[in-house]
């Protein structure tokens, strides 16, 4: 099974903690590393498994581009099926079907020595769940809710605690049925932190940026979707900053962002902690990892151009917390950036950043990387887990009755069905059409969610159907080809 970066490894006797992530976007994947990087300081094991990888059929692929082809080509679809999976409290029956074909792939990929197993994306803490309800995973789970908003995917049944970063979500995560809710506080990667006007003038030298002119980071995520041409323009014509612009993998739109007149464009960033030093202000779209390593460096953050679904929930959340302005029209841009830069509103609210980590630090006590190793460790200390190999192919369910999530740690092994020694091959035409077959059942549910829920069902499919196109499967897509007017909801709500 592949793994996410590198596995440290350690004596057999050494506690272990799994952290299963998804490759979607790369928010997911950057709270999981900090998570491991704290859990290695503190003495543990960390294995780190990409649910994608463990869906079958090569289905995780199918599902990224999709999410990605929605995000660029039908943001409104995406709002629509957001909305009412969250009116449904969950995902509907493709969704759990989907997931229930990873709960054994993702049981045999745990070491037989697993002392936890921590979720960073929802549907992650949805497999691992099932699993720890009928007694086939005998180790703690937790969920890290990476977000500020939580979507009613991310409370998933038999998970034992909920880890969240301020008492926004924690509340929510309650309100959508998690029991053992734990507010820990976010994490960031260290070089986030605050510096002085000499390593900020020498950011700015090393990225060849304006001296003293304020700057205003736009940074749209690793695909760099949404609205961000449009939201560059504006920045620019209020006159309150320069633009300066992280396109993520998207070059058509770095391009395009340079034939605009935009002067400091990037692609790909590798020291986005050098660029929030040298800016003064960060406007982000989704609300994710970026707005927490923001709050980190001490800078004030606005939401803006928001993307559907958890971007405009996330910035309704940080809104709420105090933490981030959320700026719903663009009359107000110039008014709230200028009150962020030089005003008395960027200075509380870089204050209300930074009491995030200050109020739940990396040190050995606090935080949820320090949850996680007591948790680890107490089920450890109770019973060391072990592989059982009961005599039942890999493809049946063992025969466990349901039972209710204990209200304390488990003290019973972690329970492996077994690997198979031969695999039995299908036809290359029947794994063809296995393939193709889920596939397509993936896309139906999303639309006929969607279609079941909204008004705008004929033009839901007419745009799922259009944008499906499958010779350009996995190529860059012209941002000209999406309709700006799909996102005018979170920008002017």
């Amino acid at each position: 099974m592949p793994h996410l970066g590198n596995t440290v490894r350690r004596p057999s006797s050494a506690e272990r903690v799994v952290i299963v992530s998804a490759s979607v976007g790369a928010g997911h994947d950057g709270a999981a590393a900090e998570l491991e990087r704290r859990l290695v300081a503190a003495g543990l094991t960390v294995d780190r498994l990409d649910l994608l990888d463990v869906l079958p059929a090569r289905l995780g692929r199918l599902v990224r581009d999709g999410y990605h082809r929605m995000l660029v080509r039908a943001p409104w679809a995406y709002q629509r099926i957001y909305s009412s999976t969250e009116r449904a409290g969950g995902g509907g029956a493709v969704a759990r079907a989907l997931l229930r074909s990873a709960e054994q792939r993702l049981l045999r990929a745990l070491p037989a020595d697993t002392g936890a197993v921590v979720s960073t994306y929802p549907g992650a803490s949805r497999v691992l769940g099932s699993l720890r309800l009928d007694g086939r995973l005998t180790v703690p789970v937790l969920t890290y809710l990476t977000d500020f908003s939580v979507h009613p995917l991310w409370v998933a049944d038999g998970v034992d605690v909920h880890l969240a970063l301020h008492a926004v979500p924690a509340a929510q995560a309650r309100a959508a049925g998690a029991r053992d809710v734990r507010v820990c506080g976010p994490v960031a990667d260290p070089r986030f932190h605050p510096v002085d006007a000499q390593e900020r003038a020498a950011a700015r030298a090393r990225f060849g940026l304006p001296p003293t002119a304020p700057l205003a980071l736009l940074v749209a995520g690793s695909w760099g979707v949404g609205p961000v041409r449009e939201v560059a323009r504006d920045l620019r014509d209020c006159g309150a900053a320069v633009p300066l612009v992280v396109c993520g993998r998207n070059e058509t739109l770095a391009d395009q962002l340079r034939a605009d007149g935009i002067e400091h464009v990037h692609g790909w960033v590798d020291d986005m902690p050098g660029l929030m030093h040298a800016a003064d202000v960060l406007v982000q779209n989704a609300g994710g990892l970026t707005s927490l390593e923001a709050f980190a460096t001490g800078l004030p953050v606005a939401s803006y151009g928001c993307i559907p679904g958890h971007g405009l929930t996330n910035a309704a959340a940080l809104d709420e917390a105090g933490v981030a302005a959320w700026i719903r029209d663009p009359v107000q841009l110039k008014h709230v950036l200028s009150e962020l830069i030089d005003g008395p509103r960027g200075l509380l609210q870089r204050e209300a950043g930074l009491a995030l980590f200050a109020d739940a630090p990396s040190g050995p006590d606090q935080g949820p990387a320090a949850e996680t190793a007591r948790i680890c460790r107490t089920a450890v200390e109770s019973a060391a887990p072990t592989i059982t190999r009961p005599p039942t192919p890999l493809t049946a369910r063992p025969a466990v009755s349901p039972t209710p999530r204990p209200a304390t740690l488990p003290a019973v092994p972690l329970t492996v069905p077994p690997i198979a020694r031969r695999v039995r091959r299908r036809p290359a035409a029947v794994r063809l059409a296995t393939t193709t077959v889920l596939a397509c059942a993936v896309w139906a549910g999303a639309v006929g969610t969607a279609v079941a829920t909204t008004e705008g069902g004929p033009r839901l499919m007419h745009a799922i159907g259009h944008g499906l196109d499958l010779d350009d499967l996995g190529h860059t897509h012209h941002p000209d080809h999406v309709s700006h007017g799909g996102y005018a909801k979170g920008r002017h709500a």
